[in-house]
């Protein structure tokens, strides 16, 4: 029996992993990670960190933040607690689908994760209080290598699905995008 069902969603490289969940008068179990079955779904290196977030705030927004060459990670997104909506955008140079975006809702009702391949930019919005993450990264995190791109990017138009209510002052100073942006 598989643990994952693996979708392909728009852009290409990101995948929508379903978790089946084995329930019974205790509560659950769920398998979070397993190299052997999501190497189906891309994952092919091993796991370099692990990060655990709470968001208080509904409305709060993270990202859309990236790590450039030659520390640019695979994520494996997921919500833990509360929703979210949980945005990628494509910046690789070479790709059809070259700074476009995609969303997925995350939360433990739907115990979905995303793989989201090198070369993405990332982030959410909280559509609850006190929603917890957890991410699985492939490479370590390196400050030197970090970028980001601004979360409201007329370029980019996200369609955020509730009022913004927080962000960080370093995601509020994220460049947009200008035409000497390459793409990673």
């Amino acid at each position: 029996m598989s643990n994952f069902s693996i979708s392909n969603l728009p852009l290409d490289g990101l995948k929508l992993i379903q978790r089946t969940q084995i329930t019974d008068n205790r509560g659950f179990f769920s398998r979070l990670f397993c190299m052997e079955e999501l190497t189906a779904a891309g994952w092919r290196k091993n796991i370099q960190q692990i990060n655990h977030t709470n968001t208080t705030f509904k409305g709060s927004i993270r990202g859309m933040h990236y790590q450039k060459n030659p520390h640019a990670e695979m994520k494996m997104v997921s919500c833990l607690n509360g929703e979210i909506y949980d945005v990628v955008i494509d910046l690789r140079a070479n790709s059809p689908t070259f700074l476009q975006w995609h969303g997925e809702l995350l939360s433990p009702k739907n115990q979905s994760s995303l793989i989201i391949p090198e070369g993405f930019a990332h982030g959410f919005q909280s559509l609850e209080p006190n929603c917890e993450l957890i991410y699985l990264h492939s490479e370590p995190y390196k400050a030197s290598y970090e970028a980001g791109l601004n979360f409201q990017d007329p370029l980019l138009s996200i369609n955020w699905p509730i009022e913004v209510s927080e962000v960080s002052e370093r995601d509020l100073l994220h460049k947009l995008i200008d035409k000497d942006f390459k793409g990673v």
